[in-house]
């Protein structure tokens, strides 16, 4: 028989836990998310990089009732495919087949460590991929660095474009103009390997959703975290390293007028986002401009786009506020809207 003391202690304890927030405990999903569930199939597309064989995922939603036409949804550097979700089953609902890419270095693809990424080569990968489905012409709608690889898309491959969605995209402005100084792949790789839930979940609150947080927000926090707390952690930081590093030195800020397919730029207008910020020195980092900002002058530059503001949301307008953010894109995906 137990002492009465434990028990009283025991008891205390148990109470204080309770009252408490949950404590978040990490979870292993796997370098490749091999143990986060997405909610549809997940097939692949294998390519050759620097001679060896890598997986490029994807997951291939059919409409419900089609209506002939495909949405693509590029994700952002800090989502993946699964972050669609919502988004997804509302074009499917509408008519649309959709296609959600994990791009090469992220999410549920290889990470080679050998890979050499360029915005080029992932919208080539892309249009490789849409080709081998069968799709000649689609919508690309873009979201963060998806929307700065949908405009790259856009410029490489025009006729396959038949309407253009950027959502919050980066790449609006070459922070070198701004001062920004070069950072090598290694410091960004040592900062890439101390990530955790705490500093991802900081960083998108502080940028991403205006200092406000649901728990919804946390799922998609522990899908990325979870590919940082096993064994492959080393080649999720480098492959995100060599992205900051892609991103950073390949601005599309310049060729804005070399995008010719109709186009909408849906903005969250409270979003803080500028990317580079955080290697830039403290003098220089408070004249940073945020996407918000400097989304009007992008569009204008722009040969046929507009530009649609939702007020009170941040970067992730599709997952903050996904019923406001679909009733945009359906309407930015209309035919009569041009």
């Amino acid at each position: 028989m137990r002492h009465p003391g434990f028990c009283l202690a025991a008891m205390a304890a148990l109470a204080l836990t309770a009252a408490a927030e949950p404590v978040p405990v990490a979870r292993d999903f796997g370098p490749n998310l091999e143990r986060f569930d997405y909610p549809w199939p997940v097939q692949s597309m294998t390519v050759d990089i620097v001679g060896a064989p890598a997986r490029m995922a994807f997951m291939d939603i059919a409409a419900e009732r089609p209506n002939g036409r495909t949405v693509v949804l590029l994700h952002g550097k800090n989502f993946c495919g699964a972050t669609w979700e919502s988004s997804a089953r509302a074009l499917a609902a509408a008519g649309f087949r959709v296609i959600i890419p994990d791009q090469l270095g992220f999410c549920k693809s290889s990470k080679p460590k050998a890979a050499q990424y360029s915005l080029e080569l992932m919208a080539a990968l892309t249009n490789k991929l849409l080709i081998t489905r069968g799709v000649q012409r689609a919508s690309v709608v873009g979201h963060s660095m998806g929307g700065m690889l949908a405009m790259r898309y856009a410029i490489m491959f025009p006729a396959a474009v038949d309407r253009l969605v950027l959502v919050n995209p980066i790449g609006l402005k070459d922070r070198s103009e701004e001062g920004v100084g070069y950072t090598d792949v290694d410091t960004l790789w040592a900062g890439e390997k101390r990530t955790s839930y705490a500093s991802i979940k900081a960083y998108q609150q502080a940028n991403y959703y205006h200092d406000s947080w649901k728990p919804a927000y946390d799922r998609w926090v522990w899908m990325l975290a979870g590919m940082y707390y096993g064994s492959g952690r080393d080649a999720v930081a480098l492959a995100q390293a060599k992205t900051s590093e892609m991103i950073r030195t390949q601005p599309v800020a310049h060729e804005l007028e070399r995008i010719t397919p109709p186009a909408t730029m849906i903005i969250g207008t409270l979003d803080r986002t500028a990317f580079g910020r955080q290697q830039a020195p403290p003098s220089l980092q408070k004249f940073l401009t945020a996407i918000p900002f400097n989304a009007p002058g992008a569009v204008r530059r722009m040969k046929n786009a507009v530009l649609v503001r939702l007020d009170g949301l941040g970067h992730a307008p599709q997952i903050e506020a996904p019923a406001r953010f679909e009733a945009a894109l359906l309407d930015a995906l209309r035919p009569q809207r041009r």
